[in-house]
């Protein structure tokens, strides 16, 4: 079996990584070959983060893959990460499905909303409906959330499934005994694109920083962000993030609740919980499902729940943060690890095939 794995990014996007790229091998194992073509490349993502120019790489994603839609039908299945084309039209998944050829689209954001909720009427109007347009064509849509799934429905797909994001439980293990006597850490992890979600914390850290011994920790953000206030910024790499993540004492998820965000997998949540940390997380989306209040975390919605919430799971102890920790990393194996999720993924593009 042959498929052609449209993906948005290479290795270093953390939303292809995860929901597609870190499954390889088990797609080898079942003797399915498939071909990867990311639409931007790595040098898109440094330019992204570091505010430079893109435009060079989006031309060159979008000739590549223009390119290799022509040889779509030497393959079983195609897989499409959210769009093949960025703000154009569906008319080349459209086109696809009138040439006969399979795809299966995949989504753990809510990228429709990109359109539909867009500030220019313009967009609103040509392509508010493009994804409902991917999602109806499709022969099978993944969601990675019930939000997600809910819009599928709407759009009119004929099989949805709700697969969620993973990790790779034999990579992310729990973390080392620490002593009680160690500072311990409230951490986060994320890219400078998203480090504004923690931002709008930084008045509770200060004001917890007054009262109590502890560290601030901020994985993948940028550092000139947060000059001045007592967050640490240490830098990310897929190598060093699982270690990274082993020094929490507590992983943190502050959202805004708005149609973006309730699209969101909780991807921060499933690694820190994976690892033994207990989360504090917005009640917002997925994330009241994967937070069970007073089990493996806690919900925090205002500035002062956050502040009362860090506060007093600060105050708990260690052994009480352990016991919560022991229940996320089992929460995660059951449901949100490859190990659970694969065999139904690889099945889901096998059946996908006319």
């Amino acid at each position: 079996m042959k498929v052609l794995l449209l993906a948005r990014y290479g290795a270093l996007g953390a939303s292809s990584r995860v929901r597609f790229l870190q499954y390889l091998p088990c797609f080898q194992a079942q003797g399915i070959q498939v071909t990867v073509k990311p639409l931007l490349s790595d040098s898109y993502l440094n330019a992204l983060y570091s505010g430079g120019s893109r435009w060079q790489e989006v031309l060159k994603g979008y000739a590549a893959r223009l390119i290799i839609l022509f040889s779509a039908k030497r393959f079983d299945v195609v897989v499409i990460e959210k769009e093949l084309f960025p703000f154009m039209p569906a008319l080349f998944e459209s086109l696809l499905r009138l040439a006969g050829v399979s795809y299966v689209v995949d989504y753990d954001d809510a990228l429709f909303h990109r359109y539909d909720c867009h500030s220019n009427l313009l967009v609103r109007r040509l392509l508010g409906k493009k994804i409902d347009s991917v999602m109806r064509n499709a022969r099978v849509v993944i969601v990675g959330n019930k939000y997600l799934a809910a819009r599928a429905q709407r759009a009119g797909a004929k099989r949805i499934e709700l697969i969620p994001t993973v990790i790779d439980t034999n990579r992310y293990q729990r973390q080392q005994q620490k002593s009680e006597i160690e500072v311990p850490i409230v951490g986060w992890i994320g890219t400078p694109q998203t480090s504004r979600y923690l931002m709008q914390l930084v008045p509770v850290f200060e004001m917890i920083n007054k009262q109590l011994p502890v560290r601030f920790v901020a994985i993948g953000a940028n550092p000139e962000e947060f000059e001045g206030t007592p967050v640490e910024v240490w830098p990310w790499s897929e190598s060093t993030e699982v270690a990274s993540i082993q020094q929490f004492d507590i992983g943190i998820m502050p959202l805004v609740d708005s149609p973006w965000e309730r699209g969101k997998c909780g991807y921060k949540l499933i690694q820190y919980m994976a690892c033994g940390i207990p989360v504090v997380a917005s009640p917002v989306g997925v994330n009241s499902e994967i937070v069970e209040r007073g089990r493996n975390g806690q919900l925090a919605d205002s500035l002062e729940d956050w502040k009362r919430t860090l506060f007093e799971m600060l105050q708990s102890g260690y052994e009480r943060r352990q016991q919560m920790g022991v229940e996320g990393r089992k929460k995660v194996v059951e449901w949100y690890s490859m190990k659970a999720q694969a065999p139904r993924l690889t099945a889901i593009i096998s059946e996908a095939i006319h």
